[in-house]
């Protein structure tokens, strides 16, 4: 049985995803981050904040975003003055990333901004069970 475009699970998530990502960027646009930026952004300074000061790879699979593409993207925050890369003492091909005092401060701004943004988005079925499938969705295997 062929489903209309309506009653497709997959086109409803796609739709709703695009709806998501332009009142994401939206709301980020006035702190001068891309969506991706502020990802990279928030990880670094959450696992900076907790300890661990992550190498491109680390980072880049915290936020679930290919290397080549973190790569690119923190050369623009590095540029913004929001993140630092150190020579890595135990590996001389790796960079160790710290985010900036800049960085700091922007950083939970930024998270606030997008707290905000999926609190209106998502209040009318945000419940534990809706938090779950999303955790499915997102996680393969």
């Amino acid at each position: 049985m062929a489903l209309e475009p309506g009653d497709s699970p997959g086109f409803l998530l796609w739709h709703a995803t695009l709806r998501w990502q332009r009142q994401i960027t939206a709301a980020l646009e006035p702190l001068g981050l891309t969506h991706v930026q502020f990802v990279l952004l928030a990880c670094n300074w959450w696992l900076n904040s907790h300890g661990e000061t992550p190498n491109q790879l680390r980072l880049a699979e915290q936020a679930g975003i290919d290397v080549k593409m973190t790569s690119q993207v923190l050369r623009a925050l590095e540029a913004k003055g929001l993140t630092a890369r150190t020579p890595d003492p135990t590996d001389t091909r790796a960079k160790r990333l710290q985010v900036t005092a800049k960085g700091a401060l922007l950083a939970p701004r930024a998270v606030e901004v997008v707290e905000a943004v999926d609190h209106a988005f998502f209040q009318a079925g945000l419940n534990p069970q809706t938090l779950d499938f999303l955790r499915k969705l997102s996680n393969p295997g």
